[in-house]
């Protein structure tokens, strides 16, 4: 089976006109079809703990995804206790782990608290599709800018890893200096080289390696930067397909 992530930036403020998330929720389905040797439904399971298994956050992809004839729909939440008996073995019978976005720093801890990074190494070494966007996004690789411990960015290093780069999301953020704060971690040694996505920007991989860039939104773009070794970085710009 082929390891594979798709990361992604969700478009925080969709503009008038503009799709929002739906596409690239389709293309993670598109993803996890393609991956099953068998006909039928997606298995699915949305897994909500970066925003402390909100249950608005549930109910809402209940209503987008609950009534589908080709996804079969299943949400992993971990408070009070896990939603199924057996987490590991809920998560390698899926085709697609999707993890919402939120806060990174209590998803991985409460993760840990409950074993899932040994499970969801398990379910990326027999092919089920990672993915996620935000703090569903950063959680595959080493770390990232996040604003989980408060409003000023910081650099989180405890990532699971899969991918051994770092990953900035929502790199064209008006309201942080999301752009200027990673490329300064980056410069300084604080997280590793790795890739950044604007609003609506995915990222494919297969294993450790990007395959692809994908955008719901026109002129958006993916950057891969790394240090330069002068106390300054290197970027260069990854021009994504139109999904």
């Amino acid at each position: 089976m082929r390891r594979q992530v798709f990361a992604f930036s969700g478009v925080l403020t969709p503009q008038p006109g503009e799709r929002g998330n739906r596409p690239l929720l389709e293309h993670v389905l598109a993803l996890g079809a393609a991956r099953r040797q068998t006909e039928g439904p997606v298995r699915l399971c949305y897994v909500p703990t970066a925003v402390g298994d909100d249950p608005a956050a549930v109910s809402a992809y209940q209503r987008v995804f609950g009534g589908r004839d080709d996804v079969v729909l299943s949400v992993l939440t971990l408070f009070p206790q896990p939603s199924v008996p057996d987490v590991r073995s809920h998560l390698l019978t899926q085709d697609v782990v999707l993890v919402e976005g939120g806060s990174v720093v209590n998803l991985m801890a409460v993760w840990r608290a409950h074993g899932l990074p040994d499970a969801l190494r398990e379910c990326w070494d027999a092919g089920v599709l990672l993915a996620g966007p935000s703090a569903g996004s950063l959680c595959w690789h080493a770390g990232g800018p996040t604003d989980a411990w408060s409003a000023r960015l910081a650099p989180f290093t405890e990532g699971l890893g899969l991918l051994p780069h770092s990953n900035a999301v929502h790199d064209d953020s008006a309201e942080q200096p999301r752009r200027a704060a990673y490329r300064r971690m980056v410069a300084a040694g604080e997280l590793p080289g790795g890739l950044a996505t604007e609003d609506g920007v995915g990222l494919h991989y297969l294993g450790t390696e990007l395959v692809e860039a994908v955008t719901v939104r026109p002129g958006a773009r993916a950057w891969r930067v790394d240090p330069d070794g002068a106390g300054g970085v290197l970027e260069r710009p990854i021009t994504p397909r139109a999904i």
